[in-house]
């Protein structure tokens, strides 16, 4: 079975663990190469691979400072990950809200069950 190109779209190229940190570092500030090999500790050829990666499905822009090239995280190109993860939102609400009227229905059980074991205060002297 062939595999699927890398470069065809967002989802392809984020699966691959470094190109996904290489972006996370790019999310937090514009870098060069260099820079992205230092903190990432991988070689020079590696990053540059996955940069042309994640530049070509557009989840990165690049532009000429002096001879050094910037890298920056391109919002716009993670917006279909976004919208497709969105969808799934709903199942985690319901689950949520689920979850939570379990627990307040139990919590109020409880405390009834305790308030009715708890002898009466009429009657009783200090």
């Amino acid at each position: 079975m062939a595999r699927a190109a890398t470069t065809s779209d967002v989802y392809n190229a984020i699966a691959e663990p470094r190109r996904r940190a290489i972006f996370e570092a790019l999310c937090a500030e514009e870098r060069a190469v260099t820079d992205l090999v230092e903190a990432l500790g991988l070689d020079q050829p590696t990053v540059s691979k996955h940069l042309r990666v994640l530049r070509e499905v557009g989840l990165v822009t690049v532009r000429q400072d002096g001879r050094r090239r910037i890298y920056t995280a391109n919002p716009d190109g993670i917006r279909p990950v976004h919208a497709w993860v969105q969808q799934f939102e709903r199942l985690w609400t319901t689950q949520i809200d689920a979850i939570q009227a379990r627990a307040e229905a139990k919590a109020a059980r409880d405390r009834s069950a305790t308030s009715s074991r708890e002898p009466s205060r009429k009657g009783r002297r200090k």
